[in-house]
């Protein structure tokens, strides 16, 4: 039987001696209070939805909700069955709503497979260190503007440009989810980034010869030629670590990217000086010695032959720090190049960069504002496609020879004159094989070919 539910009335509901025992309410068909056998109390609306289906849903314990409020709050529930909606099939849907943790998942297992192993990685670290700490157990439609502009302010405090990266990863999650119709819209947008000024660090001719000097002698021979057919094409780090043997006809001094590995998702045609030919064809010849079974079809194999090379960073640290030292004890007239000649008559030996660094932040602490000379340390990998497209640029060459060398131009407006153009490319990489090759040869003779090389044309 139904009554009229109080406050006195809820409290003085008697618990079951098992299970759970409702109480209707007499004024709002459906709506109860259940008492169950540890004495609880919740307010419950019975209702039935489109089909007939006979739904319960749970409105709150009392006494945090009081006898009206929860009756008011049955009075709105009935009203939306009314118009059709279903409350309780609402929040079902909700709770399985996808959160952007399911969304991350989606996309790394349907998005990231289609870029750049370096791009990919980003993506992944960004998502693991950024985006799921902060937003991964929230719901995906209930990410706002706030939210993302929150955690880019945040990032931004200490590294503007990572901020930047998560941003970007942001929005084409958010895109992916408008595809996916897990949202709507996207609330990245309007967030505004942070400005970013284009690195403009390559290498100088001093700079070129140490360098090349210490790759001529590194025992690591295979890490060593990575870094210096990077020198010789402008290739990016992916292009040369993932490149197979089939891709070069080193008797035409071609390479040919297929379009899977580039940047720009198109095939890439780059003809090759002749200190590139040589140094592959040296490469080949050493490959060629290697049993036919357990020969690698990638011009790096990593451990196993049938892996590219993975990465070069430890090794790019060690030859930067090497080729460091090495350029401060050509330049003795400088504060760098002092300490180095101070160290080598202390140790008998050139010092190590780590020795050369810690007797140069003593020396540096008193001269505040001064920062301690960077030497090649602060050269990426990338920089040497800056350095090439440098030498090019020295040279006079113009912008669309070296847009296509460095595979800048849009594919659909340049890919059907693309084998018009290899005679002009060929001897524009000539000359920068020229200059690379050179670097390995007394100084002067470098600095002088060099400068030739910038006053050409």
């Amino acid at each position: 039987m139904a009554v009229k539910l109080t406050e006195r009335v809820v409290k003085g509901l008697e618990p079951p001696a098992s299970g759970n025992r409702i109480t209707y309410d007499s004024d709002v068909t459906g709506f109860g209070a259940r008492v169950t056998a540890l004495g609880k109390v919740s307010f419950i609306l019975n209702y039935r939805a489109d089909g007939g289906r006979e739904r319960r849903i749970t409105i709150g314990s009392w006494p945090d909700w009081p006898v009206e409020k929860a009756r008011s709050q049955a009075k709105e529930l009935k009203r939306q069955v009314d118009l059709g909606e279903d409350p309780m099939g609402d929040r079902h849907a909700r709770r399985a709503a996808p959160t952007v943790q399911d969304l991350a998942e989606r996309y790394q297992g349907e998005h990231l497979p289609k870029k750049r192993p370096g791009s990919a990685k980003e993506d992944e670290r960004n998502m693991r260190v950024h985006v799921l700490p902060r937003l991964g157990r929230m719901k995906v439609a209930d990410v706002r503007f706030s939210d993302v502009d929150r955690l880019h302010q945040d990032i931004s405090r200490t590294a503007p440009y990572a901020a930047n990266r998560v941003l970007s990863l942001l929005s084409k999650m958010f895109n992916l989810a408008i595809k996916w119709e897990m949202r709507t819209d996207n609330p990245v947008r309007g967030v505004d980034k942070n400005a970013e000024e284009k690195r403009k660090r390559y290498l100088a001719g001093a700079e070129l010869i140490a360098l090349t000097e210490v790759l001529q002698t590194h025992r690591e021979r295979s890490s060593a030629n990575v870094v210096r057919l990077l020198l010789l094409t402008g290739a990016r780090r992916g292009e040369v670590l993932s490149a197979r043997w089939d891709q070069f006809d080193l008797t035409s001094g071609l390479w040919v990217k297929p379009g899977a590995t580039t940047k720009q998702k198109t095939e890439h045609r780059v003809p090759l000086s002749a200190p590139a030919r040589q140094l592959l064809a040296e490469m080949r010849a050493q490959a060629e010695k290697v049993a036919p079974a357990n020969r690698s079809p990638f011009v790096f194999p990593g451990d196993m032959p049938s892996k590219p090379m993975k990465d070069i960073s430890s090794f790019w640290r060690a030859v930067t720090e090497l080729a460091s030292v090495n350029l401060f004890a050509a330049q003795p007239e400088t504060d760098a190049g002092r300490l180095v000649a101070v160290l080598q008559a202390k140790l008998g030996r050139l010092p190590s960069y780590e020795e050369w660094l810690e007797s140069a932040r003593l020396e540096w602490a008193g001269r505040p504002g001064e920062a301690i000379p960077a030497g090649l340390t602060d050269v990426r990998v990338h920089d040497l496609r800056h350095t090439y497209a440098s030498i090019l640029v020295s040279a006079g060459l113009s912008l669309p020879i070296i847009g296509a060398l460095l595979g800048h131009t849009q594919a659909q407006t340049t890919a059907r004159y693309a084998h018009l153009m290899d005679d002009p490319l060929r001897a524009a990489t000539e000359r920068v094989g020229a200059v690379v090759g050179a670097a390995t040869q007394p100084t002067t003779n470098v600095i002088n070919l060099i400068e030739r090389e910038n006053h050409a044309l």
